[in-house]
């Protein structure tokens, strides 16, 4: 029996030595990957995941939203935000009134949902000069959704995963991108509050 139990708790220690050079070898790389990514990706990648596990939905994880004062219509909101922006000197290159379009073509009528979308033409050239996929966030696009209910909620994508989700951008280009979340961020709260 004794022999029979030093056999069982030495094969369990072998097994755990091999479990750890594994984990070691496999986990290391990854680590050392990580490690290189700019100083705010973790905390950005577990919002998204705690968000992802909480709604079930990975859009949800990638934006920010905010309920619009319900005593605001639509066209004051709007009024609010072409505000801010020019107030910001970034540019309101495009408006996409898909409701409008949606009930065109149905003849029903339809929630309402419209995109905005904005840009610092140079921030913009920044950004691609360091990498032509930031292409694909470009311009910044802002939507007012009527949900189910009737509510007015604006909605962007949550541009952290960009800006602190890899390696660390360099910082005349980090800075940019900070400021223009923080004017998105501006329009967004302020429109939602009627704050010219």
């Amino acid at each position: 029996m004794f022999y029979a139990l030093r056999n069982l708790f030495a094969l369990v220690g072998f097994l755990a030595i091999v479990c750890a050079i594994y984990a070691a070898v496999k986990i290391a790389p990854m680590k050392q990957a990580f490690d290189a990514l700019d100083e705010g990706a973790f905390d950005v990648y577990s919002e998204m995941m705690i968000k992802v596990l909480e709604t079930g939905n990975s859009a949800e994880a990638m934006v920010w939203k905010v309920k619009v004062n319900e005593d605001l219509s639509a066209e004051e909101v709007e009024e609010t935000m072409r505000f801010v922006a020019n107030e910001h000197n970034i540019k309101n290159v495009g408006e996409l009134p898909l409701s409008g379009q949606v009930e065109a073509m149905t003849g029903e009528e339809s929630r309402y949902l419209k995109i905005y979308m904005f840009c610092n033409a140079l921030t913009a050239a920044q950004m691609l000069e360091y990498s032509d996929a930031y292409s694909a966030f470009l311009p910044c696009r802002v939507s007012m959704v009527e949900d189910k209910e009737g509510k007015l909620w604006l909605y962007s994508l949550n541009m952290d995963a960009m800006i602190y989700g890899g390696t660390p951008l360099p910082a005349d280009l980090k800075e940019e991108a900070e400021g223009v979340k923080e004017i998105i961020l501006d329009i967004m709260n302020r429109g939602a509050e009627g704050d010219f």
